[in-house]
Parts: C-alpha cells; sequence; structure tokens
C-alpha cells in the first residue's frame, strides 16, 4: 500500500468511527432478537440477520462516504451458531479498505443469551459498498492530496 494509499485509508477510518471502540471495529448496533425474526424452525432468520449487517455496514459507508452508498456484494458470510429469540445481537464494523469509489467494511455479529454474561461470536462478513450521488452514479470518496 503506497502512503498516499494508507492516509486515505486512515482518513476514512476516522470518519467511520464512531460508538464504542472494540479491538476490531466499533459497535453499530445493539438490538433484541424478537419473535418476529424467526423461521420456521423458531430460530432467528438468517435474512434478518444479514440486513442487519447491511444497516450496520451501510451506516459506516455513509459516515466514511459522507453521503450515499449502495451495497454491491457481500462476502464470506458463514453462520457459527443460531441466535435465538431474546439474544442480544451487537454488530461491530470496521472500515478494511477504501478506493476511489469503493469501501469494504467488515462486520462482525455477537449474540449473548437473554440472562447470559457471555456473546459469542454468530457471524462475519465482509460489505462492499460503491458511494453514489442523487442520480445513483458512483462518486468519489475522498479527495486526494496528490497534485
Amino acid at each position: 500500500m503506497s502512503n498516499e494509499q494508507a492516509d486515505i485509508l486512515a482518513r476514512a477510518q476516522e470518519r467511520g468511527s464512531h460508538g464504542r471502540q472494540q479491538d476490531e471495529g466499533v459497535l453499530v448496533i445493539r438490538t433484541i432478537a424478537m419473535p418476529a425474526d424467526t423461521n420456521p424452525s423458531g430460530d432467528i432468520f438468517g435474512g434478518w440477520l444479514m440486513s442487519q449487517m447491511d444497516l450496520a455496514a451501510g451506516n459506516m459507508a455513509g459516515r466514511v462516504s459522507q453521503g450515499r452508498g449502495a451495497t454491491v456484494a457481500v462476502e464470506g458470510m458463514q453462520f457459527l451458531r443460531p441466535v435465538k429469540v431474546g439474544d442480544e445481537v451487537t454488530l461491530y464494523a470496521a472500515l478494511r479498505k477504501v478506493g476511489r469509489t469503493s469501501m469494504c467494511i467488515h462486520v462482525d455479529v455477537w449474540a449473548r443469551g437473554r440472562l447470559g454474561k457471555a456473546a459469542e461470536k454468530v457471524t462475519s462478513a465482509d460489505f462492499v459498498f460503491v458511494a453514489i450521488d442523487e442520480s445513483g452514479v458512483p462518486r468519489q470518496i475522498m479527495e486526494s492530496h496528490s497534485a
């Protein structure tokens, strides 16, 4: 990575840094899994969990790009254990890469049983976003300082 790319990534990470810091990412969303979010087996529907992850990544993408963004890819998602009704679900996001118009945001999801003391990681994935203007056209995320 060049010095200019490292500088752009550092400035973008500063924009995306909000909420409670963790070793890997910042706390973006904390919610409770509810009965309406279940699949036919009674566990929390994977699509609900993925939508929460997209919201978390989109929140960070908006802060980093200072505007609208669109999800263009989700990479490497694997469910490690089921989420149960009543679990406290916590999502952490970390900016991993920023390009001219795109950014990669890693999201980790942890769940803690309603009466439990310890949380367990339940899934993670990388979300790729493209910054877009009001017409839906890709736009530059960060201004370059090179002359």
